[in-house]
């Protein structure tokens, strides 16, 4: 089986990549290209089993099977300011039209397109709303967007708009937790040095899932979407295109989450950041820390699918 990645060389993709290679899908080997704007860079690493440009893929006439498109600027990296919110937008809007464009030339179309997309699709949910939201809900981001929802809207409209295609899959991940990266390495040194502690109240909601279950959820998407025992109209039509939410079923507050992390180290967790100073050095972007939503991840329950990783400590 041929699957190509796009953002293969992330935190995500990489992990997910080595996985595919190592155990395959459904009993059958897996070869990962990669699409990168650093070819020879990302040969060095001698993960993936093949690397292009993408030049090379809008000229090339090879076969895939599974389409994963990840690629995308860290939206928590920098302040944004309005360039870094087109850039934000142009690192995923570029190399989603270089997939589009892909699927739209080849005759033999690929099995599914998984696109990358996150929780900020459903926007600032308010402080103390008791609401799950799943899949199906999609009221709060009409009531309450931000960028991140816009973000996540473009994205999502322009992967989806190759669906009579393709089947598409649509993954929104959560906050991702893994001691060796991501989100994480951003917090460790104040932590250490005994001065981290909850942002704000600390009640806002954090819609967390660890690394591993991040990528046993996209594998376990993948080999559903290729279950030949589908034989309903009902559910080939479920099967076609899907969102799912890469989240732990235990969304935690900002407090909990803070009193974990310094369980974890072994460090007090005394300080409270304000609010109004996360506002002052973050600017709009402090909306990631002190906003927040409850989300779970109803799909892949429904389908069977077992986290490894329910609580913070377990993921750590």
């Amino acid at each position: 089986m041929k699957i190509l990645i796009t953002g293969g060389s992330g935190f995500l993709g990489t992990a997910l990549t080595k996985v595919l290679q190592t155990q395959g899908i459904n009993g059958e080997s897996v070869a990962v290209t990669w699409v990168s704007r650093s070819v020879e860079k990302e040969k060095a690493k001698n993960i993936a089993s093949h690397v292009i440009s993408y030049d090379d893929l809008a000229t090339t006439q090879e076969n895939f099977d599974i389409l994963i498109n990840l690629a995308g600027a860290g939206i928590a990296d920098k302040r944004w300011t309005d360039a870094r919110k087109a850039q934000l937008l142009d690192s995923r809007i570029r190399p989603t039209q270089a997939v589009i464009d892909y699927i739209q030339r080849m005759t033999i179309k690929p099995k599914r397109l998984i696109s990358g997309s996150a929780i900020g699709w459903y926007g600032i949910q308010p402080e103390g709303d008791p609401t799950a939201l799943d899949e199906n809900n999609t009221d709060n981001a009409k009531h309450h967007p931000d960028f991140s929802h816009e973000l996540c809207q473009t994205w999502e409209k322009m992967a989806l708009s190759v669906q009579s295609l393709l089947p598409v899959t649509i993954i929104r991940t959560g906050v991702v937790i893994d001691p060796d990266g991501g989100m994480l390495t951003r917090l460790l040194t104040p932590f250490k040095m005994g001065v981290g502690g909850k942002l704000g109240t600390g009640q806002q909601m954090m819609s967390w899932i660890s690394r591993d279950d991040w990528v046993r959820a996209v594998v376990f998407i993948i080999e559903q979407s290729l279950d030949p025992h589908l034989t309903s109209p009902q559910r080939e039509a479920e099967h076609n295109s899907q969102i799912y939410n890469l989240t732990a079923p235990t969304p935690i507050t900002n407090l909990t989450f803070t009193k974990t992390l310094g369980k974890w180290l072994h460090r007090p967790t005394l300080l409270t950041l304000p609010k109004f100073l996360l506002k002052l050095i973050f600017g709009e972007m402090g909306t990631l820390l002190f906003d927040g939503q409850r989300v779970v991840p109803k799909r892949l329950l429904e389908q069977g699918f077992v986290f490894k990783d329910d609580t913070m400590l377990q993921a750590l």
